[in-house]
């Protein structure tokens, strides 16, 4: 006699629904922790060495929690009321507390873009009166103090050498800085609109680059007197960041996240439209594998940076100004515009000491050959596997096909699992022993039987199967209606049910009809317009692009 093979659950995901190794990992992180700041936050920055703290700008504060910075500027005039003048505080957070642990230093004005060193040993930040400070994380005051913008700086960075900075401000101006000496290099006027994002190339200390409202993503070589390359995003430029090779770059501004060849002159590789508001931030993972970026719909997109796809996303509850991610992936960080800091860390993998240290074996457990290396030219035969069978596989081995059905339609399994319920008639109506197992059923069956079928058969990946057992339990229990008063309402559910699907299938085709008939049209204009442009003798190409 052959042996049983159980019955196969196809695996059937809901609609809209897929679960992927992408899906499992970045749920994975722990519920996130919310902290509260005064402003708006637009800018997180990572410090590159361990413990991987983090600076956070909020408007006119730059806060560092985990050992990162706060600026908060306050000053008072003679009458005792706030003037222009702000006197501002560096708070240093531990970890994992919300309360400052200590506090450094001063701003004239509102702070910008908080930037890590690649050591991790300084800070630097942009002001609202055009100054850049330049701090010591071990410290108390400002180190270095960087004069010559004449408005705001809201881009500060640092070149990979770690001794000069690069800067952006609101007048238009791209400047670059000596630390040592705190004097001013060389200063690129290019842009004719605030530069607002930026970034420094790893692979040569030279190179910086710069994004600004006026459409432009500027490279620039220091070693020149301008601009090495000129690319048109075709928005107002939000966020830029190079790939860690430093040949492909990213910008984001308007809907779009666009991906460029610099080693091809600025060739447009990619344009990726997955939002629809304004994308405000960029960031990658630290393999390079994944791309993040942040908008003002309230989405963190998360794309495969070998396909370009959508591999998962993050909602927040209001619109997104600014995200990092830690150099070790453990922590997700998003400012909001409420001035609501987001934090997600990772669940760390237990390792239990149960599992390192086994307990050793007495020496009579041990058996002659325990420790024999399998070699190449050896056979191994491997000892079967003893299945175990679930109670409706047995039941439907035994020829059981009325109880088979019953324990699939137990409560954990027809609310939690109804795939099983689902296989288990498939497999009695291939072996054709449904129309007996639905037979001669109580009033509480029948109603368990209908409840089940009212509610699923509407579902795409029920329907063909869920559709034959309407069919029998209707020719079954034709003769019984009017006799019991649930029944009777179940098969009025279903009845109902059935026939809303039904008109939403009409509806839908009215639509399929209606859109086959505007894309003829416009394909017909289409080549009569072609026509007509190659008789005059005129080679053009037109496309139309419909958004529905």
């Amino acid at each position: 006699m052959a042996a049983y093979k159980p019955v196969v659950v196809q695996a059937c995901p809901k609609l809209g629904e897929k679960i992927t190794q992408d899906t499992l990992y970045w749920r994975g992180y722990k519920t996130p922790v919310q902290i509260k700041e005064f402003g708006a936050i637009n800018k997180i920055d990572f410090s590159p060495v361990p413990p991987y703290n983090y600076a956070v700008t909020a408007s006119s504060r730059v806060s560092g929690f985990s050992e990162a910075f706060m600026l908060l500027s306050f000053s008072w005039c003679h009458t005792g009321r706030c003037n222009a003048l702000l006197f501002s505080q560096i708070h240093i957070y531990g970890r994992y507390s919300q309360e400052p642990i200590k506090t450094f230093s001063r701003f004239r004005d509102a702070a910008y873009c908080a930037t890590y060193r690649d050591d991790g040993r300084l800070l630097a930040a942009g002001s609202e009166d055009g100054s850049i400070c330049l701090f010591d994380v071990s410290g108390k005051a400002p180190l270095r103090q960087f004069e010559g913008h004449t408005k705001p700086v809201h881009l500060v960075g640092f070149l990979s050498d770690k001794y000069r900075i690069f800067s952006g401000g609101d007048d238009y101006s791209s400047n670059l800085w000596d630390i040592p000496s705190a004097t001013e290099i060389i200063s690129y006027s290019e842009h004719t609109d605030y530069v607002r994002c930026g970034c420094a190339s790893k692979v040569n200390a030279d190179v910086f680059i710069t994004g600004s409202y006026d459409h432009t993503v500027k490279l620039f070589d220091a070693r020149t007197k301008s601009s090495v390359l000129t690319i048109e995003h075709g928005h107002p430029v939000e966020s830029v960041l190079l790939f860690p090779s430093g040949g492909l770059l990213v910008s984001a501004g308007g809907r779009y996240v666009k991906v460029w060849d610099v080693l091809k002159g600025g060739q447009l590789l990619v344009s990726l439209k997955n939002h629809h508001k304004t994308v405000t931030c960029l960031c990658l993972n630290s393999s390079g594998q994944r791309l993040l970026s942040g908008s003002l719909d309230r989405h963190v997109k998360i794309y495969s940076t070998t396909s370009y796809k959508v591999v998962h996303s993050f909602n927040y509850a209001t619109s997104i100004l600014s995200l990092a991610l830690s150099p070790e992936d453990e922590t997700i960080v998003v400012g909001m515009t409420n001035g609501v800091l987001n934090v997600k860390h990772r669940k760390p993998e237990e390792k239990s000491e149960n599992t390192q240290k086994k307990r050793q074996p007495a020496y009579r457990t041990y058996v002659k050959g325990r420790t024999y290396m399998p070699k190449q030219e050896d056979f191994c035969v491997s000892k079967p596997v003893k299945r175990v069978l679930r109670k409706y596989d047995k039941l439907l081995r035994s020829f059981q096909s009325s109880k088979a059905l019953d324990a699939v339609l137990e409560p954990p399994i027809m609310l939690h699992t109804p795939e099983v319920t689902v296989a288990v008639m498939q497999e009695l109506h291939r072996r054709g022993t449904l129309r007996s197992a639905l037979a001669g059923r109580d009033e509480k069956q029948v109603n368990l039987l209908l409840t089940f079928v009212a509610r699923r058969v509407i579902e795409p990946r029920f329907t063909p199967v869920l559709v034959t057992v309407a069919d029998m339990i209707t020719d079954i229990y034709q003769p019984v209606v009017g006799q019991s008063a649930i029944v009777d309402k179940q098969f009025l559910k279903l009845q109902e049910a059935i026939g809303k699907e039904i008109d939403y299938q009409e509806e839908l085709l009215e639509v399929l009809g209606m859109m086959d008939t505007l894309f003829a049209t416009f394909t017909k204009k289409k080549d009569t317009c072609l026509e007509e442009n190659k008789s005059n003798g005129v080679t053009e190409i037109i496309e139309t692009n419909m958004n529905f």
